[in-house]
């Protein structure tokens, strides 16, 4: 029998140890892949990550806060990461929406909702239009129902920037690390091999769909009324997380969300970018789990209507509102 080479086999190892992999069907029936941490019976958190990241955006803050004690999912956004994508590339905010409620609701009692970027944009509309309540706590991270349309911008150019992809894991490392220069922590290989799929040519591609550009991206401007709207009927915790080098948020996006939430906290983690977990995931979970730990920690997490289906193998912080 022929043995796995060392690479391999280390992938097996960190697959096995990140969580267990299952899928759950959309209402219109699409695969969303879906990745479970912690014991079954505690809390639970639900991650929601942000446009052209996938679950593995949480790989690290979702294990601490398993053994933390709480239940953490992570899942991949309809044409991103595990999941499946649109044949016609027709995609719509609200179905993003639809996914996002469509797991919630799985749950026996409401999860706490865990949604950067684009992942707080759907908690937010979520929160605010779905009632009974979706989540019984969010946090939203490095996001507000308006932003900063030149930092958004610069992350819509990364996005395109390569759409032949790259010849080797290398060539895309620095480009990762020429776009994230504040990082302390490079990615490995295999933390970097998660987010990209070689394709027919042989070259690697990151792991979204490219139509998700068209249709995603600029659909989100047109709805920052109806989030400003949304967040004013959020009656849960709220903590908002953000990073005083962010070009996403501002002290100005900030303020209004503060104003229109009052019962809101705010965590500034000062040395983090948009990609706050990424930059620092040790300052990230210091800086969310006294809200956690200030919420009841009661309910169970186990799936009310939906029957998860094994996936083929395959530094310091300022704060307002806190005590």
């Amino acid at each position: 029998m022929r043995r796995k080479s060392i690479l391999v086999r280390m992938e097996t190892d960190s697959i096995n140890q990140s969580g267990t992999l299952s899928h759950v069907l959309a209402r219109d029936g699409l695969p969303l892949a879906m990745e479970t941490r912690g014991p079954a019976g505690a809390p639970a958190l639900l991650f929601a990550h942000g446009f052209g990241q996938s679950r593995h955006a949480w790989a690290r803050a979702g294990q601490t806060l398993a053994e933390h004690g709480w239940r953490s999912m992570t899942f991949d956004a309809r044409g991103h990461g595990d999941s499946a994508r649109l044949a016609d590339g027709g995609y719509r905010l609200e179905q993003f929406v639809d996914d996002l409620l469509t797991i919630a609701h799985s749950f026996a009692t409401p999860p706490v909702l865990v949604g950067a970027s684009m992942g707080g944009l759907l908690g937010l509309v979520a929160a605010g239009e779905a009632r009974p309540d979706p989540f019984r706590a969010l946090v939203l991270v490095d996001i507000t129902p308006r932003w900063e349309a030149a930092g958004v911008e610069r992350m819509l150019g990364f996005m395109r920037a390569h759409p032949r992809g790259f010849a080797s894991l290398e060539e895309a490392a620095a480009e990762v690390a020429a776009y994230l220069p504040q990082r302390r922590r490079r990615k490995d290989r295999y933390e970097l091999a998660q987010l990209l799929k070689r394709g027919d040519d042989g070259r690697l591609r990151w792991h979204w769909d490219p139509a998700l550009l068209d249709t995603i991206a600029p659909e989100a401007e047109r709805h920052q009324q109806r989030l400003l709207d949304a967040a004013r009927n959020i009656d849960v915790p709220v903590l908002l997380v953000s990073g005083g080098r962010s070009d996403i948020v501002s002290e100005d996006t900030v303020a209004e969300f503060l104003q229109v939430v009052p019962h809101a906290r705010h965590v500034v983690v000062p040395h983090a970018t948009h990609t706050l977990a990424g930059d620092d995931n040790a300052a990230f979970t210091a800086a969310i789990e006294p809200f956690l730990d200030a919420l009841p920690r009661e309910g169970s997490t186990r799936s009310r209507t939906l029957t998860p289906t094994p996936l083929p193998e395959g530094e310091g912080l300022s704060t307002r509102g806190l005590p």
